[in-house]
């Protein structure tokens, strides 16, 4: 690694330590993951993936084959469980028709190729992409969420306008492609932004990165 991105995931890391994320037992749970986690909390997500592992559900196969109301009642927890349960849908019809549900098959397409195949799925962003890939998928491609953008936008180390594309070519121009270290530093950015840099009275004085704030304090925006 090279530039300011090293010292930041040094800072953090020694700060917070491994944080041992994605959880999620398989790689397919990791995948239905992705998708309930949009608008809500972990917690809530834990609670429809134990109602799908309960029915024995937690199978691409078998999650195909059930009622769209049978599949809206087990992801009920997660919250937006109509809207999900279509994009959940969506990813399984791709999945079993594209790939006969072969997790293993579906990773062994190229990663470009593949990122393209998923983002052509409905309600399947580049976040929830980038999260299947690196956490099921264990690809190399680093995950951009709100509290990594957040980080970086009151660093002054992006713009506010910085779309999803330009924030990931940040990390992608200074990190080695490496799906375990992109890993572990989204890991660290969700912690540091869920207990220091929060969207409201964060805790720039208790933050590992507070001395790479600019002259002035943190730069205002989300």
């Amino acid at each position: 690694m090279s530039g300011i991105l090293k010292e930041v995931y040094q800072r953090l890391f020694d700060a917070f330590g491994p944080q041992n994320w994605w959880p999620g037992e398989t790689a397919f749970e990791m995948m239905v993951g992705a998708v309930l986690v949009q608008n809500t909390s972990w917690q809530n997500v834990e609670r429809a993936i134990d109602n799908l592992r309960e029915a024995e559900l937690l199978d691409p196969h078998a999650l195909y084959a059930v009622s769209d109301e049978e599949l809206q009642e087990l992801i009920r927890p997660a919250g937006y469980f109509r809207v999900k349960s279509k994009r959940l849908r969506s990813l399984l019809a791709f999945l079993v028709e594209r790939y006969d549900g072969s997790i293993e098959a579906m990773f062994a397409t190229s990663l470009s190729q593949l990122r393209e195949e998923l983002l052509g799925i409905n309600g399947v962003g580049p976040e929830t992409a980038d999260s299947i890939l690196l956490y099921a998928g264990g690809q190399p491609t680093f995950v951009v969420d709100a509290y990594t953008s957040r980080v970086l936008v009151r660093h002054g180390w992006i713009d506010l306008e910085s779309d999803y594309h330009r924030t990931q070519e940040f990390f992608h121009d200074q990190l080695p492609a490496d799906a375990p270290m992109y890993n572990e530093f989204h890991a660290l950015f969700v912690h540091l932004g869920k207990h220091f840099c929060k969207k409201s009275k964060p805790l720039c004085d208790a933050c590992p990165l507070k001395e790479m704030l600019p002259r002035g304090g943190p730069i205002a925006g989300e």
